[in-house]
């Protein structure tokens, strides 16, 4: 690649690009014409090629969990409008998230940032919600839409589409099954995992059912004996399976995830800076003390022996201590346990009760880190006396309204979604707009490894092996598995990611990168290429919009222009066009969600 033409796509803040007019490229007005100034005539005859093919028009109706024909349909459905009703709610809630924050901001003298444009706010709640850039066609819709509610309706849409469930199951299998980032005995666990989590996301199940769900699972040892074999139902076996059936495991997950507490750092003594016990961690983990591997199984197969649970009251002995606990909540109370009462249940009913304050204000910290980068409580799992909230009367009131909701996710995303302070540009446009913790802009939030490549996957045209993802193992040898592999950054925060010399250099110079950005296997290279009636600026504009979410500003659609004219060192202007692609699949732009 021309060490110049990079110069052209290097790291570019849209901060210097601020000041500069953007340029429309589509703006015939002749009514025998298209928006590109093709004859509509010719457009009309080739309508399903050129939607399919130049402007990316097919999604990926891959089904997201094994179904059956007429599931499978159900689950690429066309999208459905959120409730009646529904909408004035949401605007109401939004505007009083936004009165906290904006009360908070002139209190401490902060100017908020301007509301991003539309393909800013469009690529970015793409990412967030459905885990890529959206779509050619999509993208021009929406920037063409003049409906004053388009922004609700795209969320609505992307809600309601595959991608949406695909993504936050990847989202809640890294917050539950941490373990399998880093070892590839827990990865194969993941495959039937992520099928029920899809399975839950796509019926919208109420929250504290779905932690129920984990919490409570009944241990069948005809199910358990063996992940590899067929399961009469989908379960979140893998989830305990992956933690070894330890209860000091599963004690220090569940109230990570669930309650946002790091207990485990009071599992072999008292936490040094926080209230929590070491007696307190061990009276918590007793409610797991009843699960363990079948003893008469073979020693050498125990990650897929038979499970076992003992029902009734159970106690757990404190390591190195002699003495024995029995199942405590963290307020030091203890429940009453029946001989064929199962612990876990006992657990769920006080975890997701309205009463407990730990659970529905953990759920709506971690959404809100997860949209806005930085948590009202940061890090989002760390709820000490020493960490308080940046907001605290915002995260009462988003806890609140949680509950009221009947524990719905999704209502929480519409309502984060619709908040001005979401839907700020990320640009600083204001010298006290620096405190990250007080929402005057959004924050500059790293892709994960797979968001990147089901964009990549998105704005080229690759299409995945299905079988091979489909695979009870997985496999590492496929695309996906190889980049997500090279890609695994252990973070605790969207805005603070790291990118290796191997990453670089396999985003630069990567046997994937290479094949999605060359004329003869993109299939978005191969389309602009071979329809005869786009200019270059509009092939280069096409460009931009499936890699960058945005029409290209003046200088740089003039300067690439020339470039691809030339035909670059190679004198080959199809070859030119795909330098061109490589470097904005390689632009910082692309790399981050703004």
């Amino acid at each position: 690649m021309l060490p110049v033409l990079h110069q052209w796509f290097s790291p570019r803040s849209r901060d210097q690009a601020s000041g500069l007019n953007r340029t429309s490229l589509t703006s015939s007005s002749q009514p025998n014409t298209t928006r590109f100034g093709l004859p509509r005539q010719y457009l009309m005859r080739g309508k399903r090629r050129l939607l399919r093919l130049v402007l990316g028009c097919v999604a990926l109706m891959i089904p997201v969990i094994v179904l059956g024909d007429e599931q499978a349909r159900s689950v690429s459905a066309a999208p459905t409008a959120a409730p009646a009703g529904l909408d004035s709610r949401i605007s109401e809630l939004a505007a009083e998230i936004d009165r906290f924050l904006d009360d908070r901001q002139a209190q401490e003298q902060v100017v908020a940032a301007p509301l991003a444009d539309d393909a800013e706010f469009f690529r970015r709640v793409s990412l967030d919600v459905a885990g890529r850039v959206p779509r050619v066609a999509a993208l021009r819709e929406f920037l063409a839409d003049t409906r004053p509610d388009k922004r609700r309706r795209a969320v609505d849409e992307l809600l309601a589409g595959p991608a949406y469930v695909a993504h936050f199951a990847r989202v809640w299998r890294g917050v539950m099954i941490p373990e399998a980032d880093s070892n590839p005995e827990v990865r194969f666990l993941l495959p039937p995992f992520e099928a029920w989590l899809r399975r839950r996301l796509l019926d919208n199940i109420p929250y504290d059912r779905l932690v129920r769900e984990i919490l409570e699972m009944t241990v069948d040892p005809r199910q358990a004996a063996n992940p590899f074999q067929p399961q009469p139902g989908l379960n979140a076996l893998s989830y305990y399976q992956s933690k070894q059936l330890k209860p000091e495991n599963l004690a220090a997950s569940t109230a990570r995830m669930f309650l946002g507490v790091r207990i485990e750092c009071a599992q072999c003594h008292d936490h040094p800076f926080d209230e929590w016990k070491q007696e307190q961690f061990w009276g918590y983990a007793a409610f797991f003390a009843g699960l363990k591997r079948d003893g008469n199984a073979d020693a050498g197969m125990m990650q897929i022996n038979a499970i076992e649970e003992a029902l009734g009251p159970t106690q757990l002995e404190i390591p190195l201590k002699g003495k024995s606990v029995t199942p405590t909540y963290f307020d030091g109370s203890q429940p009453t346990l029946g001989f064929r009462d199962s612990p876990r249940r006992i657990l769920a009913n006080w975890m997701v009760s309205p009463e407990n304050g730990y659970f529905a204000r953990t759920l709506v910290n971690r959404l809100w880190g997860q949209f806005f980068g930085t948590g009202i409580v940061h890090p989002i799992d760390d709820f000490t006396a020493e960490n308080p909230p940046s907001h605290p009367e915002l995260l009462d009131r988003l806890a609140e309204m949680f509950v009221e909701s009947g524990h719905d996710l999704k209502l929480v995303i519409r309502v984060l979604t619709a908040t001005q302070a979401y839907q700020r540009t990320s640009r600083q446009t204001d010298a006290s707009q620096t405190d990250p913790r007080l929402f005057s802009r959004m924050a500059v939030k790293g892709l994960t490894p797979d968001q990147i490549f089901d964009s990549i996957s998105q704005a080229t045209g690759f299409k995945e092996n299905r079988q091979q993802n489909m695979s009870p193992l997985g496999d590492p040898n496929s695309a996906r598995g190889e980049f997500v592999q090279m890609f695994e950054n252990t973070r605790d925060s969207q805005t603070e990611t790291q990118t290796t010399i191997l990453q670089a250099l396999a985003m630069m110079n990567g046997k994937f990168v290479a094949d999605a950005t060359s004329p003869e296997n993109s299939q978005t290279l191969a389309a602009l290429i071979d329809f005869p009636l786009m200019s270059q600026g509009e092939r280069i504009e096409t460009l931009y919009m499936a890699a960058l979410g945005r029409p290209p500003e003046a200088d740089e659609l003039s300067r690439l222009e020339n470039y691809v004219q030339s035909g670059g060192p190679a004198g080959d202007w199809k070859q030119a066009l795909g330098d061109v692609f490589w470097s904005l699949l390689n632009s910082s732009e692309f790399l981050f969600n703004r």
